[in-house]
């Protein structure tokens, strides 16, 4: 692999000069007179946060899972920490209608993948997906996995995802796609701290350049992403995007994803022993394991070809407006955990129920060989 460094920000390298301890007779009235106005003016001034530098780029890798920076580079506060979610949850080319995500709270789902945003979607109409959808569903108890799908590996496998190659400046490109992820999630009404999962699909292993090009561009994302106050997660085939981001992991790369989604179709669930990972990686709350795909399900009547995974990860936080205020305001769900029974996941198994079958003509025991990141949305 190449280890071409992406060129990087400027770091500030000079400080503001010493003040001398005296001061001049004149400076001393005007700051009298400037106490007393303030004192007349009452507590406005005094209450008025003093203005501050901003702090270098970051240029150490964060803690897999740690709360995302905000956009002065600080950690987010206690009241915007990422919302995490445990358990059961599926992605969908295109965000079904409020009707079947209603219908569908009879399964054992817990939380949805949304194709918010990328050039890279296979379904960029997303007719039913919108700000009112989001607070519908969340409304509902739906947690939220915000996926965007932009430009893909040079080398990337599917034939669909080929005219979304990175171009010529990966790391500019990552940047300015990183800013129409926070655009577009911003829009949906998703909050800071919320993750957005960046798509890569699987791409040629063995291409040291295609595989530098893209680690250039992911790294770019999760930076831009960390500074304007979002989580970067990262989705793809855990033998490809997943196997390559490990191993900058294990060499102490800088701006790496803060939440791994891996892709390895073994038909249940592997949270923990996924093989490219070491055990302690991307631990706690800060993984996902897609464990099968194209899986045809229907609840109340409503049927879906979806995606199966299994989540102990964070999900969106929202940000919406409550009737009658003028202002927006922080809608998140308590954290749910394992020990919440509606919402518990066995890792152990999840066998296909009657009202699902498999679309690919690959048995379950195929598939546990197989680590895959599909044609995704």
């Amino acid at each position: 692999m190449s280890t071409s460094t992406p060129p990087r920000p400027r770091s500030a390298t000079t400080s503001a000069p010493a003040r001398s301890r005296s001061a001049l007779p004149l400076a001393g009235v005007r700051a009298v007179a400037f106490a007393l106005m303030a004192a007349v003016a009452g507590t406005a001034l005094l209450d008025a946060p003093a203005p501050t530098a901003a702090p270098p780029p970051t240029t150490a890798a964060p803690a897999p899972g740690a709360p995302a920076p905000t956009a002065s580079g600080s950690t987010v506060s206690a009241a915007s920490t990422p919302v995490h979610f445990t358990g059961k949850a599926f992605d969908t080319c295109e965000a079904p209608s409020v009707e079947t995500m209603r219908a569908w709270r009879g399964s054992p789902y817990g939380a949805v993948g949304i194709y918010f945003g990328g050039r890279g979607r296979g379904c960029p109409g997303q007719r039913e997906l919108s700000p009112g959808w989001v607070s519908s569903v969340q409304a509902m108890g739906w947690r939220l996995l915000p996926v965007f799908v932009g430009s893909q590996a040079p080398c990337v496998e599917a034939p669909a995802k080929k005219p979304f190659a990175i171009g010529s400046d990966p790391w500019g490109q990552g940047i300015r796609e990183a800013g129409d992820a926070v655009r577009a999630a911003r829009a949906l009404g998703l909050g800071t701290s919320s993750p957005l999962y960046l798509d890569i699909e699987a791409y040629r292993r063995g291409d040291a350049q295609c595989a530098a090009t893209t680690l250039s561009f992911v790294r770019a994302w999760n930076r831009e992403v960390r500074r304007l106050g979002y989580l970067p997660g990262f989705y793809s085939s855990a033998d490809t995007g997943v196997r390559d981001i490990e191993a900058q992991r294990r060499a102490g790369t800088a701006d790496l994803p803060a939440v791994m989604w891996f892709a390895r179709w073994l038909g249940k669930p592997a949270l923990a022993t996924e093989p490219t990972l070491a055990p302690a990686a991307w631990t706690p709350h800060a993984r996902i394991h897609q464990y099968a795909g194209n899986v045809t399900e229907s609840y109340g009547g409503h049927r879906l070809v979806i995606d199966r995974n299994a989540v102990d990860a964070p999900v969106a936080r929202l940000t919406t407006a409550r009737a009658g205020s003028s202002s927006a305001e922080p809608a998140s769900a308590p954290a749910t955990s394992s020990t919440d029974p509606s919402l518990s996941l066995s890792f152990s198994s999840l066998p296909l129920s009657s009202s699902s079958t498999v679309r690919s003509s690959a048995s379950p025991s195929v598939h546990s060989a197989v680590s895959r990141a599909p044609a995704r949305p």
